[in-house]
């Protein structure tokens, strides 16, 4: 994964300015539930449908071997943590993290393994624990292209029967030519079964940024993906793809932001359904204005509306979103504030009605605390995030009723 930074002056002059946005402090309507992790632990990622609530993340100890753990929620509470897998030669990043999802009692989890000695070359991993099993299959195969380059930023969710829909960042075309040259980052798809099998290995798109995270859902017409395109212009604006009548549809632009961005933003979008109904947020610096958008759809995502500006000035992103019900959404961002951050997160509607905010946690502003999740559960929406206090990193989790939002 590139690093670039070029605009992030820029943005961070913007963000010690005042901000403008209503809402009050309200950490006290935030319910802190305790969470099985360690310490040295990170990385968190939320699951959640109507049979069960899970969080996958990392635990290290000492300076290479790592573990990815999970738990179970259940009435309220975190249940044991258990342990999936560890190992000494895996791709620990703040921006792709492992995850973790549940289809009819059929679990899958991945983690990214160094595949060669250079820094961004690694694989996708894949775990699979099917319903009723009570050992882990893992270290599977996602891509079989054997190159020494970046795969990763995966995406997955229930799909058909017991099976999952997943799409990915693949760089396999990015490996250096005979001439010196190189191919661009690419998005695919593939169906991964309870068994792990893969098929129907796809790619969406052959031009992708390079590091943003990727997103999915289901409509009623099947999967669509949203990613952070790249023009040859450097323009990089968010764009999907859709399964329609048996086949992808040639990947179109959601909203022109026009941000022209030489290096990779790190910050990817993040979509919610609700039949055919979506909701897509995002983060964009286009002009220099750091921005999280959300945008509405009702017909799986042929066609959207226009961008509600969520946050401003201070945004720093780091997105997620969920739905109430067709055309009612909650979104999470971070925003910076004085030397830290903060999480926060509001009701909005398709009109463009929104709640006042809520501020669900103060927090360090660094990349340390990677990307705070959220999930709907129930009445209660349930966040979690890592929290840093003397270089220690601990995995903090709560909740805010939805009727208060």
């Amino acid at each position: 994964m590139q690093n670039y930074s070029a605009y992030w002056p820029v943005v961070l002059i913007l963000c010690l300015t005042s901000c403008a946005q209503p809402g009050k402090n309200l950490l006290e309507e935030v319910n802190y539930v305790d969470a099985p992790a360690g310490k040295n632990s990170s990385l968190p990622y939320l699951f959640s449908n109507e049979e069960k609530t899970l969080m996958s993340w990392v635990e290290n100890s000492g300076d290479t071997l790592t573990s990815l753990r999970y738990a179970e929620m259940k009435e309220g509470k975190w249940q044991a943590s258990r342990e999936i897998l560890q190992g000494d030669d895996w791709f620990v990043n703040w921006a792709d993290f492992p995850m973790i999802a549940e289809n009819k009692g059929n679990l899958l989890s991945h983690v990214l393994k160094k595949s060669a000695s250079g820094t961004y070359s690694y694989d996708v991993k894949l775990n699979v624990l099917p319903a009723l099993s009570t050992n882990w299959k893992t270290d599977m195969p996602l891509h079989t292209d054997g190159t020494p380059t970046e795969h990763g930023f995966l995406s997955a969710v229930p799909y058909k029967d017991s099976s999952f829909f997943v799409t990915w960042l693949d760089g396999r075309n990015t490996i250096e030519n005979k001439d010196g040259s190189r191919g661009a980052m690419s998005v695919r798809a593939a169906i991964v079964s309870a068994k792990g099998k893969v098929s129907m290995d796809t790619i969406l798109d052959n031009r992708t940024c390079d590091c943003c995270q990727t997103t999915a859902a289901i409509t009623k017409n099947g999967p669509i993906v949203i990613y952070r395109d790249r023009s040859e212009e450097e323009i990089r604006d968010m764009s999907i793809v859709r399964w329609v009548g048996g086949k992808w549809t040639a990947p179109k632009s959601i909203y022109q932001d026009n941000w022209l961005i030489k290096g990779c933003p790190v910050n990817g979008p993040k979509v919610a359904s609700w039949g055919n109904n979506l909701a897509v947020a995002w983060f964009t610096a286009a002009g220099d204005v750091p921005k999280v958008n959300l945008v509405f759809s009702n017909d799986g995502g042929e066609h959207f509306g226009s961008p509600i500006a969520v946050a401003e000035v201070n945004a720093i992103g780091r997105v997620d979103v969920l739905l109430l019900d067709a055309d009612t959404a909650i979104v999470s961002w971070m925003e910076s504030k004085d030397i830290g951050a903060q999480l926060k997160a509001l009701k909005i509607a398709s009109t463009g009605k929104k709640s006042d905010y809520k501020i669900i946690a103060e927090m360090d502003g660094s990349r340390k605390t990677g990307f705070p999740q959220m999930e709907l559960v129930k009445d209660k929406v349930y966040f979690a995030w890592t929290d840093v206090a003397k270089d220690i990193s601990t995995i903090k989790t709560a909740y805010i009723l939805v009727e208060q939002f």
